[in-house]
């Protein structure tokens, strides 16, 4: 029987895990963020009101089949217009979803049909069919909303909450959560692409009856990354722990780098109910984005040796 893996996340941390996935030969359902408001995604949005297309665009794009034709599908929907007008930054896969989606008002049908157009392995879901807003707290009393603006503000978190408060998810994504063997979460922005899958109560609560296995892939240690750059791996857990604290993971992947936090992140990962998988998983020339073809043996090992626990 196939395993199938469902991956929760969003933008570039959720590309390289499905284009990891995609080499497993296992039945892939990518469910994906709905909140960003940046860009080619918040300016179709806001004209049309239809979901953001871009982090939907990009998973599509990784799960393009690895033939000529898949592949030359991938390179085009993640094309750029390049101009003095309202053209200039829109990716023609995001056109391409908004078209479909103006047309047939089913965002499912329209991603199938661009699934099918790509020869996409697995399916790409989105996490709710309305549009979402992050809203967050911090410390210092500010309080920001929007994906973007959260995603950039530096400062210490309070609280983070989905607008509307109670969003329903997709109906397919809750079956694809019950159904998975696997699920995985992350890398990528922690508060704005990754924690939005446990602020939607009714899609953390199929998490947690899922009798599915939970990987979490944390981010790399990357001085200059996401907003929770300057904070440990330890920090990114407690944050899971602290929005989804009836969620017990059962192995978080890392790459080597971390090793340097010792027993700190170990006892962290084992309060939560897992055990730490250190794997070198970083590009040789960008060491703070994730290497597919390095996950790929990382997610075949786990899944391998987890099946037999």
């Amino acid at each position: 029987m196939t395993l199938k893996v469902t991956a929760l996340g969003g933008g570039h941390g959720l590309a390289a895990t499905l284009s990891a996935l995609r080499r497993c030969d296992i039945d892939i359902t990518a469910i994906v963020t709905v909140a960003d408001n940046g860009g080619s995604s918040g300016r179709l949005r806001e004209e049309f009101g239809s979901l953001p297309p871009g982090d939907l665009r990009m998973a599509l794009a990784a799960l393009c089949a690895d033939d000529a034709w898949g592949r030359g599908w991938a390179e085009i929907m993640q094309y750029r217009f390049t101009s003095d007008g309202e053209m200039n930054g829109h990716a023609l896969g995001n056109l391409l979803l908004t078209a479909l989606w103006d047309r047939e008002s089913d965002p499912v049908k329209g991603l199938d049909q661009v699934g099918a157009l790509l020869k996409v392995v697995g399916r790409v879901l989105p996490m709710s069919l309305e549009p979402l807003e992050i809203e967050a707290d911090f410390a210092d009393g500010v309080r920001i909303r929007g994906q973007v603006e959260v995603g950039t503000y530096r400062g210490d978190l309070i609280d983070i909450r989905i607008i509307p408060q109670q969003p329903k998810p997709t109906p397919e994504a809750v079956t694809a959560i019950g159904l998975a063997d696997w699920i995985t979460l992350g890398p990528g922005s922690w508060f704005s692409s990754v924690m939005p899958h446990l602020l939607v109560k009714d899609q953390l609560d199929s998490i947690v009856a899922s009798p599915a296995r939970k990987l979490v892939l944390l981010n790399l240690d990357d001085p200059a990354g996401d907003e929770l750059s300057g904070t440990s791996p330890m920090h990114h857990l407690d944050v899971i722990a602290r929005f989804a604290p009836r969620m017990r993971l059962d192995v978080v992947l890392a790459d080597t780098s971390l090793s340097r936090y010792g027993q700190a992140l170990n006892e962290k990962v084992e309060a939560m109910g897992a055990r730490l998988v250190l794997w070198d998983l970083a590009q040789d020339e960008a060491k703070n984005y994730h290497e597919s073809e390095k996950l790929a043996p990382a997610f075949r090992h786990i899944f391998g040796a987890e099946s037999v626990r």
